[in-house]
């Protein structure tokens, strides 16, 4: 790591990969020659056109997103998503979720009060710890759409095999797993991830939505929660998060550098498999999820006692080692080891932590 930074383990907003944090401070005061930072420009100017343009076709090209769908920089983060998509999709005012953790437990209080929300199955008979078989599950034919939450940040676990829907469109959360790996868009009716966990700074959502699913009969709707609204301006109805649009093309090159998801998909089993041997093999420390759905992404684990997974948490910070402690709701450790986080900060944390734990023993 340079400049002193430290290993950020935080579920976000979380790191970014350093060449890209070099690139925009190099272009900070003076985007190529415009005489402005990318912050100032009007986001009608022909500069700022080109960085949305390029933004959208580089993820286009990650992601071999079909011409049918529509790529959607919105702002209101994942969060606004949860009524939105019930508000824009539910024509029969009917949608089946999965409740899988804390996240999807959020979309679907929200969902409620647009609709009849079916929960069609569940894993907090657990604590969340599993994916629950959704191989058959009993869908309405009425059904607008189905919901996951495909990684849970909270609760660590990751759907490794997508439901069977039996034909209704699937909806997915993919805010602490976008760009991790390859995805079949197709497979998807609509696809929402906040960037600030794995793509770029907080305050924006991407969305990608099939055409057919924008509707132009939602004249109740206030304008901005339509989704057509959105496609129809080319994600500039109003002012954007400008800057947000032009971090997160920067991560989409950089992605395309390292030679795709393929790639990145690659480096984040070989990350996560050097924390999950270390939790496997420790007395001290254990996972706290099934292990054929752990996800890739966020790692939750804890000690025997609440005191001290305290005692972990305030060693790590006092090394070097930032925002390991656990989400408020369920506590003990987690660790979130996002793209921008390198092989070499979880080979030291799972050093010191092996340390920590023959100097306690």
């Amino acid at each position: 790591m340079k400049y002193g930074r430290t290993f950020n383990f935080s579920a976000g907003p979380a790191m970014m990969p350093e060449p890209v944090l070099e690139e925009i401070r190099d272009e900070m005061m003076n985007y190529r020659g415009s005489g402005m930072c990318v912050m100032e420009m009007s986001h009608r100017s022909k500069v700022y056109q080109q960085i949305i343009d390029e933004a959208e076709q580089d993820l286009r090209d990650l992601m071999n997103i079909p011409s049918n769908y529509k790529v959607l920089f919105i702002q209101g983060g994942a969060t606004l998503q949860f009524s939105m998509i019930p508000m824009n999709l539910m024509k029969n005012g009917k949608a089946v979720y999965i409740e899988t953790g804390a996240w999807s437990n959020k979309a679907i209080k929200e969902a409620k009060k647009v609709g009849e929300v079916i929960v069609a199955a569940s894993s907090k008979d657990k604590n969340y710890t599993y994916i629950p078989d959704c191989s058959d599950l009993d869908i309405p034919e009425d059904t607008d759409y189905v919901y996951i939450c495909e990684n849970e940040t909270i609760h660590g676990t990751t759907w490794n095999k997508l439901p069977n829907t039996k034909g209704h469109v699937l909806v997915s959360d993919q805010s602490s797993m976008f760009l991790s790996k390859p995805c079949n868009v197709s497979d998807y009716g609509l696809i929402y991830a906040g960037v600030q966990k794995n793509v770029g700074p907080a305050g924006m959502v991407v969305v990608i939505i099939r055409e057919d699913l924008i509707r132009d009969d939602l004249t109740d709707l206030p304008i901005y929660l339509q989704y057509k609204t959105h496609a129809d301006n080319g994600s500039m109805y109003n002012t954007p998060n400008c800057w947000a649009i032009y971090c997160c093309g920067k991560v989409f090159k950089y992605l395309k550098s390292l030679g795709g998801l393929e790639a990145m998909h690659r480096m984040n089993l070989d990350k996560a498999k050097v924390f999950y041997d270390f939790l496997d093999s420790s007395k001290m420390f254990r996972g706290t999820v099934e292990k054929d759905v752990r996800s890739l992404m966020n790692i939750p684990f804890v000690t025997d006692s609440a005191e001290l997974d305290a005692e972990v948490v305030a060693a790590t910070k006092a090394a070097g080692y930032d925002n390991l402690k656990g989400h408020k709701s369920v506590g003990g450790l987690r660790a979130s080891v996002y793209n921008a986080m390198p092989k070499e900060g979880v080979e030291a944390l799972v050093k010191f932590l092996k340390d920590f734990e023959a100097n306690h023993s």
